[in-house]
């Protein structure tokens, strides 16, 4: 998500800079967006950057900030201007995470996992060099770092792995004898998941192809990608916890956990299904809720 950023709106320094470590995987970056109170309205975020000299100092907070504890870096929205509108007054800084003031703690999720936190940035000075473009012009990148989060948010082969871990449980699971698979019902999801699942391969092949024409997604294309493909993957999810029936009343998060050696309860899948149904309820919320997509969606095609 910075990298596109970096090599479209960065200067020559910042490129030859950070791209190198992004390209070999070398370089962690974190994501410092939503905000206690800012999340889905991301443009009421209060985070402070003040201009001393040749820095900013930033004072603020940052949460649901995923695997920060053990990133190199974060890219992160700064209010610069405090008396300008909502969308107006936000820079995009780069700032590294060793950088004395920031702390991080722990938010563990439903998953019982950990990968999310909060980051608090206490008088840290950021150098002036590391803003990405011009100040307070930040919603701009920001927006087209969006579209392509939105994007990236759908991964059709992780869509089509869950799908084929679904079809097996139905198949292997069986109820009165005969197995899930042969039930009309299933059937019927099954076949309404598959048209899901092309309609979200022709959304992505429209967003690939705007990306190869203008240089990125579009903001309407990628919100309508985002929207379908998220409720998609809870919807396989939801069936394949349906098919679980009983055992999917139990989740047993250590056998994800590699030496792990107890017995698992349920079929082979049981506790893989059970943590990315539970993660995945985020889904819909994370990188914009389905209820700000439907608003770009109504802004772009209807004019609202």
């Amino acid at each position: 998500m910075a990298g596109p950023v970096i090599y479209t709106f960065g200067t020559p320094d910042q490129r030859s800079k950070y791209l190198r470590g992004i390209i070999r995987n070398d370089t962690w970056w974190c994501q410092g967006y939503s905000e206690p109170g800012a999340g889905s309205d991301l443009a009421g975020l209060k985070t402070r950057a003040v201009r001393d000299g040749d820095h900013y100092v930033v004072n603020g907070q940052k949460i649901w900030t995923s695997m920060a504890h053990w990133a190199d870096m974060i890219f992160a929205l700064v209010r610069t201007d405090p008396n300008a509108k909502k969308q107006e007054g936000i820079s995009f800084l780069l700032i590294d995470m060793k950088t004395p003031g920031i702390t991080v703690r722990p938010i563990i999720g439903i998953t019982l996992g950990h990968h999310l936190n909060e980051v608090f940035f206490e008088n840290v000075r950021v150098p002036v060099e590391n803003r990405i473009g011009e100040e307070n012009k930040g919603w701009t990148y920001a927006k087209f770092l969006l579209a392509n989060e939105r994007v990236g948010n759908v991964d059709i082969a992780k869509v089509e792995s869950y799908l084929t871990q679904i079809r097996r449980l139905l198949q292997e699971t069986k109820e009165g004898g005969k197995s899930l698979s042969q039930d009309p019902l299933f059937q019927r999801r099954l076949a309404e998941l598959e048209v899901g699942l092309a309609t979200v391969k022709a959304l992505m092949a429209d967003q690939l192809a705007a990306a190869r024409s203008n240089g990125a997604p579009s903001l309407m294309g990628a919100a309508a990608l985002k929207l379908r493909g998220t409720e998609l993957v809870q919807a396989i999810l939801q069936t394949g916890l349906e098919a679980l029936g009983r055992h999917g009343m139990v989740y047993q998060s250590d056998a994800l956990h590699a030496g792990w050696n107890g017995e698992l309860i349920g079929p082979e899948e049981s506790a893989d299904v059970m943590y990315e149904h539970l993660y995945r309820r985020a889904a819909t919320i994370y990188g914009g809720s389905s209820e700000v997509q439907k608003n770009i969606i109504a802004k772009g095609a209807l004019g609202l």
